[in-house]
């Protein structure tokens, strides 16, 4: 009898049920599903924040000369801004400033007496800029 069975089983066909394997893409512009988007863009940018704090010596090296090229203007300001009160106390006849030719960082600053009042011109040597004031007499 068991061997009936077993040749019975043997020779009946087994029904197979099966479906296809379908492939369906996440990222958005390949096909992939819309809702998506908001999640890879969030990843990727969360990928570049990590890559960009990585290199911690690079970043020191940058922050340094970003440090050094600050105190540079802000020297560079605090004396432009101490000449220019100077020059508004001597209109006021506050205080005495020569006429002359005066270099501050890269700028060369020329004062004489006009006729119209103290003509200032101010010469950017790295650049090329220039700028002239004329404080008028009173």
């Amino acid at each position: 009898m068991k061997r009936i069975l077993l040749i019975l089983l043997c020779l009946t066909p087994a029904m197979v049920f099966a479906q296809d394997f379908v492939y369906t893409p996440v990222n958005p512009a390949f096909g992939g599903n819309t809702y998506n988007y908001s999640w890879l863009m969030n990843s990727a940018d969360a990928q570049k924040k990590q890559s960009s704090s990585s290199n911690s010596a690079t970043d020191l090296f940058s922050q340094s000369q970003s440090n050094l090229t600050d105190f540079t203007t802000n020297l560079n300001n605090q004396i432009l801004n101490e000449l220019s009160n100077r020059i508004l106390q001597d209109q006021f006849n506050n205080f005495s400033l020569q006429n002359g030719q005066y270099n501050v960082g890269n700028y060369q600053i020329n004062i004489k007496q006009g006729t119209q009042g103290v003509d200032i011109n101010i010469l950017d040597t790295q650049t090329g800029g220039q700028s002239s004031i004329t404080i008028p007499n009173q």
